[in-house]
Formats: C-alpha cells, sequence, structure tokens
C-alpha cells in the first residue's frame, strides 16, 4: 500500500511505523464513508492532519539517525589466515639508534618489515627515516609525542596523529594511512572511534611482543618469537638503542622462521589491505591556458584529460584548477630553482620554503647523508619554476656616495655588499652604478 511505500524510502522501522499505520489504517477506512456526512469529513481532516505531522517528525528523526558515520578503527592482533605468512613490525621512538643495522640486515635477507612512526622521532633522525622508505618499507603512524592515547582528548589524539602524517609525508613523500599502532598499546573504544575517524582504517597491535625495550639479549628475543609463531603473527620490536638486541637476533630468526616455511609481509599484505591509489600528476590551471595547450604539454589527449577531470565542456577551465594528467606519473622537464646555502640553513628549513618534500630536495642534488650542506652550495629546487619573493633589492650610487654609507643605510655590512656584487676595490664606485643589496 502507499504507506509501504513511504516506509520504505523513509528508512522508518516497521516497529515504529506500526505506530503511524494504527494511526492511518482507520482513517483510510473512514475515508470511504466521507461522502456520508459533512461532519465526519472535518473530523478526518483533522485526523490526518496530525497522522501527516507524525509521519514528518519520524521521517526527520530516522533520517538523520541514518547518515553515514566513520567507521571505528578495526582492532588487530594477527592477522587471520593458516598461510605462513609473519609480519615483522618496529616501533621508532626519539633515538632510532638501532635502525640502520635493522635495515642491512632486513635487505640481506630481502625481507620487507612494518614501522610504525613518531612525528618527534622523525623530526630528530629524517635520514634514516627516509631510508626506511627508500627501502620499501611500510610505514604506519606511531603518533608524535607517544602519549598515553587512553588519557588525552580526542581533539589532542588527531593533531597528534596529523601532525605526524605531515612530519612524515614532508620527508618521504609517503602516507601512514591506514595503519596506527597506540603508544603502549594503550586503547578503548573512544580511541579507535577518534583514530578510525581521523583515517586510520585499522589499529595494529601484537600477539608476540618481544620485550626488547628491556634490553634482553638477542637469543631471549628469537626464543620468544620462534617458540610462539603461528601463521598470521604480528612481532613487535623496537629500534632505539634500549632493544640493543633486536640487530643480533635478527639473522637468526628470520633463517629460522624461513627455514619452516614462513613468508615475511608488510601489515597491509598481512591483512590484505588495499593498495593507496597513484595519483597521476597534478597541473594548476595558469591565465591563457587552454585543455588543448595543457594535453599537448603533457602529451595525452584532451579527451582523455576531459574524462580524467570530468570536464564535459572543454572550453570551460578557470585558472586556479587543478587537474589530474591522466596516465602520467612525472611532471615534464621544468627550469628549476636555484639556491644558495646560508648560514643556519637545514636541508628541512629549506624544503619548507619551498614546500617540497626533503626526500625529493635530496634526490635532486644527490644528497644521501641530510645533515651534510655546506654554506655557499648552490641546491636545485626540484619542480619549482619559481623563487620565492627576493631577498634583496637594488641601489644606485649617488654623488657622495661611498661603500660604507650604503652598508650603513642598508644596515649590512660591507664585504657582503661588495661580494655581492664581485666588487674587488671597496673604494672604487660610480655614480650610476647599480648595486645589488643582500638582506
Amino acid at each position: 500500500m502507499w504507506y509501504n511505500m513511504i516506509r520504505e524510502s523513509a528508512k522508518i522501522p516497521p516497529q515504529s511505523f506500526t505506530i503511524v499505520t494504527g494511526l492511518i489504517s482507520p482513517i483510510h477506512t473512514l475515508a470511504r464513508l466521507s461522502a456520508l456526512n459533512k461532519g465526519v469529513r472535518k473530523v478526518l481532516s483533522k485526523w490526518i492532519k496530525v497522522a501527516a505531522a507524525m509521519l514528518l517528525i519520524l521521517f526527520t528523526v530516522f533520517s538523520f539517525s541514518s547518515q553515514p558515520q566513520a567507521a571505528s578503527s578495526t582492532y588487530v592482533t594477527k592477522g587471520s589466515t593458516t598461510s605462513k605468512v609473519v609480519a615483522l613490525t618496529f616501533d621508532d621512538g626519539s633515538d632510532g639508534t638501532n635502525i640502520n643495522k635493522i635495515l642491512d640486515v632486513l635487505s640481506a635477507h630481502n625481507v620487507k618489515a612494518t614501522f610504525f612512526l613518531t612525528g618527534s622521532g622523525a623530526k630528530n633522525h629524517p635520514t634514516w627515516i627516509n631510508n626506511i622508505s627508500a627501502k620499501g618499507h611500510q610505514l604506519g603512524n606511531h603518533s608524535y609525542s607517544h602519549p598515553d592515547f587512553t588519557k588525552i582528548s580526542a581533539a589532542k589524539i588527531k593533531s597528534e596523529l596529523a601532525t605526524t602524517e605531515t612530519t612524515i609525508k614532508g620527508i618521504t613523500g609517503k602516507s601512514t594511512k591506514p595503519i596506527f599502532r597506540a603508544p603502549f598499546g594503550a586503547s578503548n573504544s573512544t580511541v579507535l572511534k577518534t583514530v578510525g575517524e581521523a583515517g586510520y582504517t585499522h589499529t595494529i597491535q601484537w600477539n608476540i611482543d618481544t620485550v626488547d625495550w628491556k634490553g634482553v639479549s638477542s637469543t631471549q628475543i628469537t626464543n620468544k618469537v620462534l617458540n610462539n609463531i603461528v601463521p598470521g603473527s604480528i612481532i613487535l620490536m623496537h629500534t632505539g638503542a634500549g632493544a640493543s638486541g633486536t640487530p643480533g637476533a635478527l639473522p637468526g630468526m628470520i633463517s629460522k622462521l624461513k627455514a619452516q616455511g614462513y613468508k615475511f609481509v608488510t601489515v597491509s599484505e598481512l591483512l590484505k589491505l588495499p593498495s593507496a591509489p597513484v595519483s597521476g600528476t597534478k597541473y594548476t590551471v595558469k591565465a591563457g591556458d587552454t585543455l588543448y595547450s595543457i594535453a599537448k604539454k603533457y602529451n595525452v589527449t584532451v579527451a582523455a584529460l576531459a574524462k580524467a577531470n570530468n570536464i564535459t565542456n572543454y572550453n570551460l577551465i578557470r585558472v586556479g584548477q587543478v587537474l589530474t594528467i591522466p596516465g602520467k606519473t612525472t611532471a615534464p622537464p621544468a627550469t628549476s630553482v636555484k639556491y644558495t646555502v646560508k648560514a643556519g640553513d637545514t636541508l628541512y628549513s629549506i624544503a619548507k620554503k619551498y614546500n617540497v618534500t626533503v626526500a625529493a630536495l635530496a634526490k635532486a642534488n644527490n644528497i644521501t647523508n641530510y645533515s651534510l650542506i655546506r654554506v655557499g652550495q648552490v641546491l636545485t629546487i626540484p619542480g619549482k619554476t619559481t623563487a620565492p619573493p627576493a631577498t634583496s633589492v637594488k641601489y644606485t650610487v649617488k654623488a657622495g656616495d661611498t661603500l660604507y654609507s650604503i652598508a650603513r643605510t642598508y644596515k649590512t655590512t660591507v664585504a657582503k655588499i661588495a661580494a655581492a656584487n664581485k666588487i674587488t676595490n671597496v673604494n672604487s664606485l660610480r655614480v650610476g652604478q647599480v648595486l645589488v643589496i643582500p638582506r
């Protein structure tokens, strides 16, 4: 009947709808008799209005209550599988002393692992974090400052996660989503809900805790793993100096597990989580651009470019619009900006200044140690064709000027002005000469 159609469209549960149909059914019956009496029609009119109002209220309540919400993060202690697969996981804190030793062992045995990273640790040793990423290991979020998430607010939890994500992306260009590991393993329903809302679909615990952080021996770590291994195991280890036995335990542990038929996988591989989609090159439309000129620049068809961006009218693109270039993962060659390293500069501060990642900046300049840059070194800023605001001004020499008076006016030194203008004799200036004043 018509009221069943209303119930289905409003998604009102049958038990709730019974209230309304209980009112409407007699009204519907009486309506057939309405022609008998004007008084009946008047009464019916009032009842119908009341019933309609109740329907509207129920429709509103159930419509709002059915709005989708972000799912809580799934709490995982091991993989649900009978296959002999195991995930080695390492939590990285503030020191990361053993990272490179661990990476060397994993590379030697052709094993991929998962590293749960803290933002504070990444700030302390960005080169080592980039090494983890460069070796093809999976990255997960382990908070920024390692607080107990059950004792802080939802807003603080999201801040911890977001700051770490930004920090790791800035260093490696990769995301930590969708996996998170709670500091101290401390979690509850509120934490899982908040973490899920932040985009971390899985909270990863473990079923084998090596307690390596206590400084136990390599033999103890190995035995703990071998005595408790089952298909789908997630093994917890650490990268810090306190876990001194871990690098020494790994070679034997890996060899013995392989001998038992085990294969090593990342957490996402263990849980069969979908890989993050590879996004195409992004291009921001500039004045004078057309869809045809952009397609030609990237050697793609106009039709493919339009389809990738849901454009139906090829003539309608706007300045500032960001387009996805289909089938492209690298942009065409660009004339890069050059930057000369100054006192106090770090690779991180330069990358931040130009809004590029540390990893991209290092790669563009063949830098393997992020801490080794020198004053005066000229760096190529990848993917940039315009420099940030200029840090110098021009000055035209007037009669009576000296290099000293000009330096004093601009609160700089004679040596800096001379160096910026390749002046070897500081007493030789001519009226009309244009000088660059370094700031």
